[in-house]
């Protein structure tokens, strides 16, 4: 399974979102810092769901960054979250 594919599962599995992106923005980031040849270092997350209504910004990326774990956290240079 690729990262974004794992980080798909990850978040269906915590939040069952009404709407769900995951995109790898890596190649726009070419030459910056954390950008390793074959992506997957800049991700963005486009989420709507019912379970981070009512949160703040700060406790959905939280969220977010807890449902997605250690292992995966650890694998990305940058996460754009889009949530509500």
């Amino acid at each position: 399974m690729g990262l974004g594919d794992e980080m798909r599962q990850r978040l269906r599995d915590a939040f069952a979102p009404d709407s769900l992106e995951v995109v790898d923005e890596s190649e726009a980031h070419r030459g910056h810092g954390g950008w390793r040849e074959g992506g997957g270092t800049h991700w963005r997350v486009v989420m709507r769901a019912e379970a981070l209504r009512g949160m703040g910004r700060l406790a959905r990326h939280r969220a977010v960054h807890a449902a997605l774990g250690p292992e995966v956290m650890g694998r990305l240079h940058a996460l754009a979250l889009d949530l509500g």
